[in-house]
């Protein structure tokens, strides 16, 4: 049985541990996250040759964006949770890329039609005001993530705390771009599995992934926690899963 000092170890080295960009590097070793089966960057990479503007949509850090190769002439990437901002800023002012903080998906502040290919992962967005700021012809490459995600993780700490996106899945973000005048150009969904090897790593994910539980606090499932860390030692791991979709969209 693993002893309560074990436990407070690893509960207070999350809670001092420093989160910045989306550098995950605290979870080495202690968690893992299987991949979907196609390659979401060597997809945005095969548009690049032909583009002429691109945005990335919520770039994070930055990270993802500035390891692309020759990048169109104009590049511009939006960020909407501020402690991003302006490690996103220093990674890529120097690059020419401006760095645009935003809180409404519908309010985007660029012109109509500014550019020909935008790239999403893992963030929201408006499939109208996607067809504002898209030229005629231009492309919409999104990976998301589904509205289940991590489902037995929020089953054990907070069973009683619906999933504000469950019904987020690839038929219906499918459907929104649909209505708004998209042709859809490839579709795919692939399920993950998570597999959290320590206590820390769960309560670490949970303080960074704040929407996974609303209102997260070790204080608050203390007791939650402890038998799961328990758990985690009988079998060595707390496993859970999730969903991943890829939509390739075309403005008509």
């Amino acid at each position: 049985m693993p002893d309560q000092k074990t436990f407070e170890a690893y509960i207070n080295e999350a809670n001092k541990a420093h989160f910045s960009g989306w550098d995950f590097q605290f979870l080495a070793n202690r968690f893992f996250e299987t991949e979907p089966p196609w390659d979401y960057r060597l997809i945005a990479r095969s548009y690049l040759p032909k583009c002429s503007a691109l945005l990335d949509m919520g770039t994070g850090g930055g990270e993802f964006l500035s390891g692309l190769p020759n990048l169109p002439p104009f590049t511009a990437a939006t960020e909407g949770w501020f402690p991003n901002l302006e490690i996103a800023r220093k990674r890529l002012d120097p690059l020419g890329i401006i760095v645009h903080f935003f809180e409404r998906d519908d309010d985007l502040p660029f012109k109509d039609q500014q550019f020909d290919l935008i790239i999403n992962r893992h963030e929201s967005f408006s499939a109208s005001e996607l067809m504002r700021i898209l030229k005629p012809g231009g492309t919409f490459i999104t990976q998301q993530v589904g509205g289940l995600d991590n489902f037995e993780l929020n089953q054990y700490l907070a069973p009683d705390i619906p999933f504000p996106f469950e019904n987020w899945n690839l038929e219906t973000a499918v459907n929104q771009l649909q209505k708004s005048g998209f042709d859809i150009l490839d579709k795919r969904s692939a399920k993950i599995t998570y597999n959290f090897h320590d206590i820390g790593a769960i309560v670490y994910y949970l303080k960074v992934c704040e929407w996974q539980i609303p209102g997260f606090s070790v204080e608050k499932y203390l007791n939650q926690l402890y038998n799961l860390h328990q758990l985690i030692v009988e079998r060595g791991a707390f496993q859970s899963s999730g969903e991943r979709f890829l939509i390739q969209a075309q403005r008509i």
